[in-house]
């Protein structure tokens, strides 16, 4: 219902560990950060791995490794979260085409959905 609300535009930007843009999480009531699964990001057709994806909400960040072990913390809908890619070199000045796949654990579904954004932001 939300998912084309996931990737904030104009949040695109190059920072020391590689690049980071916005995010949201889709899910109407929010989530504690052990419940976010996955979260897959793509730029310009390139799968990131996923131990390159770190998240950052309120001045803390988390490998998603760690965030599987976190319970004393949330993402709360409408929050944005900075989404950081570690890689050794920064984009290049222009568009990119990113996608986020992010992966919800629900306590009331009997399935784990994945919602899924696109879009083209400019650096």
């Amino acid at each position: 219902m939300f998912d084309n609300k996931m990737i904030v535009p104009d949040s695109l930007e190059n920072v020391e560990e590689g690049f980071a843009f916005q995010a949201r999480l889709p899910y109407y009531r929010g989530l504690g950060l052990s419940m976010v699964e996955d979260l897959a990001v793509t730029i310009d057709g390139e799968a990131v791995p996923r131990e390159a994806v770190l998240l950052e909400l309120r001045g803390r960040r988390w490998t998603l490794e760690e965030m599987e072990m976190e319970y004393g913390d949330r993402w709360n809908f409408g929050e944005k979260a900075r989404v950081i890619v570690c890689r050794e070199a920064p984009l290049t000045t222009g568009k990119h085409h990113i996608e986020l796949a992010e992966r919800l654990r629900i306590s009331y579904l009997p399935m784990v959905p994945t919602t899924r954004d696109a879009k083209n932001l400019t650096i």
